[in-house]
């Protein structure tokens, strides 16, 4: 029997169980569903406070966000990160009416998908800090905001669910100083030693930039936990690297979580101190704008948490990635279309055994490249998803 809260924004279960499960199937989606998706091609200054953009876009039956149920219901995941999903309230409104309108009604003939339980937590992009952070004077939006965006919840983060969260142990890290990380990357000026951030707005830096989440997922009367991030794009700045190290240091924040005592100096939002219990099955999973190999990220993040001990790469791949980038040879793991693995999901290697992966990304003569064939058709990203069954 499940309980409702609407005024959560949370959907609560009293059940401490759900069906008996052969196999899980675990995604990440980075479905594009923010405000200026919703805009024309440079109008970034339109976008309205509280992204009614996508509560628009969702009310019209707009055929880019059909695209993308239908993509989540041909491949019918068990649980589901979705990125860049606006937050417009406290509610989960526009989330609720895309799991109503979209996912629950049937796509070109796809079956309809129920998620009962979901969760979408606050976020650092949009929120304004009370310093200046970018040195010019004046403390404004999306300069001096904890995470880059125009309103708060802005490129926000969902995770849907057919198996009960157990939302009174949820932690989430949204609000963990960077500068309390153990050897953080701290940015420098060029050929200085002085910092890039004036010491008071060092001081105040938030290391998530939108949030890291710890959210157990109940299967089987087995509690899971999923983590779940989206580190900023190591692009858009200097030779500070702000951000290259911003997203380092929020990639090496969950691989210090999964280490035991390396990980003791984390502290969540409620002041709670520790890291993940070193025998909790878990999956690190989300647009982690980070490859090995392609990009520009600092390749030390991604790659130390592969090759972590606690960590199994299913390496998902397509051969539609492998047939968009012909000259790469790293195609076939492609999650992005611009030619780069950016989207992860990389469970524990205790508790799960992996039974199969991929990557949603049809060949342009297959009957589904309609669905991914232009950035407008659904998203910049492509579905990831690993099945596994649990030990």
């Amino acid at each position: 029997m499940k309980k409702l809260f609407a005024g959560t924004g949370l959907i609560l279960s009293t059940m401490a169980t759900a069906m008996a499960a052969d196999t899980i199937k675990i995604a990440t989606f980075n479905v594009s569903m923010e405000a200026l998706n919703y805009l024309p091609r440079g109008e970034r200054g339109q976008v309205t406070p509280k992204g009614s953009e996508l509560t628009a876009a969702l009310a019209s039956q707009h055929q880019q966000i059909k695209n993308i149920a239908e993509i989540i219901q041909r491949v019918n995941p068990d649980i589901l990160l979705l990125n860049e999903f606006d937050r417009t309230d406290n509610n989960a409104i526009a989330l609720q009416k895309f799991l109503t309108d979209y996912l629950a009604k049937s796509q070109q003939g796809q079956a309809a998908i129920s998620y009962p339980y979901y969760y979408q937590g606050t976020v650092n992009t949009g929120v304004k800090a009370p310093i200046d952070i970018n040195g010019d004077g004046k403390i404004t939006t999306p300069q001096d905001t904890y995470g880059f965006g125009y309103f708060p919840g802005h490129f926000g983060m969902a995770l849907l669910s057919k198996y009960p969260i157990d939302h009174t142990n949820i932690r989430t890290f949204q609000n963990f100083k960077w500068q309390d990380m153990p050897n953080a990357l701290k940015p420098m000026q060029p050929e200085s030693d002085k910092g890039y951030y004036a010491d008071e707005v060092w001081q105040q830096l938030r290391l998530s930039s939108k949030s890291h989440w710890d959210v157990p997922v109940i299967i089987d009367s087995k509690v899971v936990h999923v983590l779940a991030s989206h580190p900023t794009p190591p692009v858009f700045d200097g030779p500070e690297d702000r951000n290259g190290k911003r997203n380092h240091d929020e990639i090496r924040f969950w691989q210090d979580y999964i280490s035991g005592t390396k990980g003791s100096y984390i502290y969540d939002d409620k002041g709670v101190k520790g890291p993940l219990s070193p025998d909790a099955p878990f999956v690190i999973l989300g647009d982690l704008n980070a490859s090995t190999t392609d990009g520009d990220a600092n390749k030390d993040g991604i790659g130390n948490l592969l090759a972590h001990a606690s960590v199994n790469d299913p390496a998902p791949s397509s051969q539609g990635g492998e047939q968009s980038k012909p000259d790469n040879q790293n195609a076939q793991y492609h999650t992005a279309h611009w030619g780069m693995r950016a989207d992860y999901v990389l469970p524990s290697t205790f508790g799960w055994q992996l039974t199969d992966s991929g990557v949603f990304w049809p060949t342009n003569d297959s009957p589904l490249y309609r669905l991914i064939d232009s950035r407008a058709a659904s998203s910049d990203h492509r579905l990831v998803w690993v099945e596994l069954s649990l030990k």
